[in-house]
């Protein structure tokens, strides 16, 4: 990249590449994004994002332009959201959030319409709010509270369409709860609960449609190997064979045969270079 940065999010395009955007340097948070071309394994600066920020969430919308929305600038908890638009390489802000957030999760709905759940600001602390962006529109509308508030969670979709949210912090305890968000009430309810609890731990959809979560951080108990399964019919957990080592903040991906590879993260002492599958 022409940046170093963390914090940051990646997102693929309808073409192929990657838009990487804003994210942290060590030094502050970073206003830029930059565009991966798969086809020829380059980066090229694009356009600046009108606020710098990280912790900030990123969807592709129905029409291929990307949502940035809330994050973190360095001194101010975002409720601020932008548009990317590949063809241009621009940025225009749209509506903003009812309220700022960092930590929080963003999916995109069957419908094309984004649903945004969670997360922190200094003032509110931990949040239980949700809100959904019409991109007709260009506006957002709040929708059916989180029964818990959390952050550092993570947020599949269904097959049935509906989305589910699990584990995370309470800002004071790591959750083993897990919710399901309707999208025909606009309601949360909850659902079998994960066997641990965790945070900072990746969710994956696999090819058959059920969501396979694995790794993290526990509090009072520290990093996890295990993984378990959420059945997607019937939003039930299943223990399923361990990671070979404990990592948080790693990657997984959905290879083509399949299985699931998962790289890198924090065991507590080293940030790791192993993979397993």
């Amino acid at each position: 990249m022409n940046s170093p940065r963390r914090y940051h999010t990646s997102t693929t395009l309808p073409d192929g590449n990657v838009l990487t955007v804003g994210g942290n340097n060590g030094v502050g948070y970073l206003i830029s994004a930059e565009v991966y071309n798969s086809s020829i394994g380059l980066w090229t600066l694009t356009g600046n994002m009108n606020t710098a920020r990280g912790y900030h969430t990123a969807s592709i919308l129905t029409n291929g332009s990307v949502l940035v929305a809330g994050g973190y600038s360095g001194s101010t908890y975002l409720n601020s959201a932008e548009i990317y638009n590949p063809s241009t390489g621009l940025w225009t802000l749209t509506s903003s959030m009812s309220a700022a957030r960092e930590y929080h999760t963003q999916v995109t709905l069957a419908n094309g319409n984004i649903l945004v759940a969670g997360g922190y600001n200094s003032g509110s602390g931990t949040l239980v709010s949700a809100e959904i962006y019409n991109p007709s529109t260009g506006l957002w509308t709040t929708t059916g509270n989180l029964n818990t508030a959390r952050r550092y969670h993570t947020v599949s979709i269904l097959t049935n369409g509906n989305v589910l949210v699990a584990g995370g912090d309470n800002g004071g305890s790591t959750l083993s709860s897990a919710e399901v968000y309707n999208l025909s009430t606009g309601s949360w309810t909850y659902t079998g609960s994960m066997s641990t609890a965790r945070e900072y731990y990746i969710q994956i959809t696999l090819a058959n449609g059920n969501v396979l979560i694995e790794g993290g951080y526990k509090t009072g108990s520290g990093y996890l190997s295990s993984a378990e399964v959420c059945n997607s019919s019937t939003v039930l957990w299943t223990t399923t064979g361990s990671m070979n080592f404990v990592r948080n903040h790693h990657s997984a991906s959905l290879l083509i045969n399949g299985t699931v590879l998962v790289a890198g993260g924090y065991d507590g002492i080293d940030y790791l270079t192993s993979a397993e599958v």
